[in-house]
């Protein structure tokens, strides 16, 4: 079915005469004749008829032309949003740990915005608790990219060093070690820990400090989401070491400094080596990387 014939069909049932639907499309009279003979021939159904000098729609033709409006519409949204894609606008899907949330990802994307306005761009948030929730949607193709920590075995993505966060002890208020700035992993040993769950890339990350000491943490509680621990801790459930976050300044924690053995925790962009970007995607990566990357 010729698309330029559907248009025609829908300019002559608005103007219902040949003559004048033949001057707007800027054909002839006998070439829209002939396209409309055409379209009935194709759908085994007439489409118009004659009143006086005029012609009408059939019951068939009312009805095919809501149809007919519906899909054009549609088409016509369609060009207007790849077109709007290929400018570099759009949406960009956008997956991060939740604890780039409170701070690094909203100044990364609000900065990005900023510095393109005269597009239209949106993002979409999602966030998972953990890489390997990330990771598993990238895969998926529920994100475009992603904000996460390094995966050695995922030989298919490809991660780009953005920022930096450092562990931290945090104990609540009245605890006998918030009285220092300073502590070192020892110090903590004989108070009872809320620890990240296995599930999290940074328990071993964690334990590992613990091995290098030859000791072993108190585990009071396991749990897989930062803020949750910062929660419990600020009620006395215990201490613990997490990645710092703005918003341990706001509450009832002592954040000291771990400074043996000292450690940095890197995050990254990472994105499919394998898939194609949209354009809006493609520039935020470009962004990222001239303005971001460690």
């Amino acid at each position: 079915m010729n698309l330029y014939h559907l248009r025609y069909f829908v300019t002559l049932a608005k103007l219902e005469h040949y003559t004048k639907a033949a001057e707007e499309l800027c054909i002839t009279q006998p070439s829209l004749s002939h396209a409309i003979s055409l379209l009935e021939k194709e759908l085994g159904v007439t489409l118009f008829q004659k009143e006086g000098r005029n012609i009408a729609l059939t019951k068939c033709g009312k009805i095919f032309l809501e149809r007919v409006q519906e899909s054009l519409k549609i088409l016509d949204d369609s060009i207007l949003e790849l077109k709007s894609i290929s400018n570099g606008e759009g949406y960009i899907d956008l997956g991060f740990l939740r604890t780039l949330g409170t701070n690094f990802v909203p100044k990364l994307t609000k900065n990005y915005i900023e510095s393109n306005k005269d597009k239209k761009i949106n993002f979409n948030f999602f966030t998972e608790t953990t890489t390997s929730d990330l990771i598993k949607s990238l895969k998926e193709q529920k994100y475009d990219m992603i904000f996460c920590s390094k995966c050695e075995k995922e030989k298919n993505i490809e991660f780009i060093p953005v920022s930096t966060q450092k562990l931290v002890l945090i104990v609540p208020s009245d605890h006998p070690l918030s009285e220092y700035d300073s502590v070192t992993l020892e110090q903590t040993i004989e108070y009872p820990q809320i620890v990240f769950s296995q599930k999290s890339g940074l328990r071993s990350i964690i334990d590992n400090l613990f091995d290098t000491i030859g000791k072993k943490p108190i585990i009071a509680y396991e749990i897989e989401e930062d803020q949750v621990i910062a929660g419990l801790v600020s009620n006395n459930f215990g201490i613990a070491i997490v990645p710092y976050m703005p918003i341990l300044k706001f509450m009832n924690v002592k954040t000291i400094d771990i400074s043996s053995p000292t450690w940095e925790r890197n995050f990254y962009l990472a994105l499919l080596k394998d898939k194609t970007l949209t354009p809006i995607a493609e520039n935020f990566k470009s962004f990222v990387i001239d303005n971001y990357t460690l």
